[in-house]
């Protein structure tokens, strides 16, 4: 496997909803390529303090005025970018 296969697939690994054979193959891809350890290492640390983040209180819904900016912003930016010569 190349190191943009292991990548695509990494989610499915750590959560061991993968295969038995292919884990092994991924396993054998990790124990040659230290990129895609620290890679690993890395994401599992990540799932591991999203799962354990518990945020103290909701936060409040936005002001309808808030609201109403935010969605105009969204739009003026979406013309933008469909203006030609804007890709």
């Amino acid at each position: 496997m190349t190191c943009q296969e292991i990548f695509a697939r990494l989610s499915e690994y750590i959560e061991f909803d993968l295969p038995p054979d292919a884990c092994r193959e991924i396993e054998l891809h990790l124990a040659a390529c230290p990129p895609c350890i620290e890679f690993t290492e890395s994401l599992r640390r990540t799932v591991e303090l999203c799962r354990g983040y518990r945020p103290a209180e909701l936060p409040a819904p936005l002001a309808r005025e808030a609201r109403d900016r935010l969605e105009a912003a969204y739009r003026d930016m979406l013309a933008a970018r469909a203006k030609p010569g804007n890709r």
